[in-house]
């Protein structure tokens, strides 16, 4: 009878898992076998069950560099996010109660609103003839505009608008966390707030920042709409590569190797950065 019980919760996540598996894993799979098939224009799609498409992507320098756009704007996004995000949730960490969710409210605000809706709000601040260019000019501090839209710049601003909250959350539930007694403690022996901010809170609050980094870090590198929509066709990223190959060339296959390398490539990231990271604290913590 204790047995049975032992198993009930096990017999409850059944439809969980067998969601998971339907939505998840059978999309995966299959997309993973189509990588392995061939294309002709001719012919259409055809079995072969080769390394043809995944060897056309990791020899071909068109690839290597959008690969090497797309996680170079991934990387550069994470930084400004976490450097933005942390003070952020410092400040929202020490604000009095009932400002504390009318802030937290603005600062998750923006995920409510589909994020095209957002990417175009940012078209339409980015644009040559937008409201930053218009007020630079207009101030005098340009003559002729400045590009932003498609660039790899432009991505990037959309892309820490996105993101941001995702950091702030991650730094203010470790923030949470901390004893508060030991910034009482450094203040009583005299250290200023800066010195308690990267001495005392900072420290405790970097598993949130290395969390954090590694949610926006995947988003970003994974991010479809603003790229499409602030780079167009001149800025191409992996993913909106795999969405030319799926519907404008009709090369499924290639379209799924290159989905494939790079979900390969942002989990072998991960991977590596988590384990370097609990190396890091376990050398420091014990």
């Amino acid at each position: 009878m204790a047995r049975r019980g032992a198993a009930v919760p096990y017999y409850l996540s059944l439809p969980a898992l067998a969601l998971f598996f339907a939505l998840l894993i059978v999309p995966l799979g299959m997309t993973f076998l189509l990588s392995f098939y061939r294309f002709g224009f001719y012919t259409g799609i055809e079995p072969a069950f080769d390394l043809a498409n995944y060897i056309d992507v990791l020899t071909d320098g068109y690839f290597h560099e959008i690969f090497g756009r797309t996680f170079a704007i991934a990387l550069v996004t994470t930084a400004i996010a976490a450097l933005i995000g942390t003070p952020e949730a410092y400040i929202l960490y020490r604000m009095k109660a009932r400002w504390r969710s009318l802030v937290l409210l603005a600062i998750l605000g923006p995920l409510l609103i589909s994020v095209v809706v957002r990417t175009l709000g940012w078209a339409i601040l980015l644009g040559n003839r937008g409201v930053i260019n218009e007020a630079l000019m207009r101030l005098g501090l340009i003559e002729t505009p400045i590009k932003m839209m498609y660039t790899s710049g432009g991505i990037v601003i959309a892309l820490v608008h996105v993101f941001v909250p995702f950091m702030v959350i991650a730094v203010w539930a470790a923030l949470h966390r901390q004893d508060p007694a030991t910034e009482r403690a450094a203040a009583s022996l005299g250290a200023s707030q800066l010195t308690i901010f990267f001495r005392i809170v900072l420290p405790q609050a970097m598993p949130g920042v290395l969390s954090g980094s590694l949610i926006v870090f995947s988003l970003a590198a994974s991010a479809f709409a603003t790229p499409a929509i602030l780079g167009g066709r001149r800025v191409k990223v992996v993913s909106t590569t795999v969405y030319d190959e799926f519907l404008n060339t009709l090369n499924w296959p290639l379209g799924a190797a290159i989905a494939m390398l790079l979900l390969v490539a942002v989990m072998a990231i991960i991977v590596s950065y988590n384990r370097f990271v609990e190396r890091r604290y376990a050398q420091v913590f014990g």
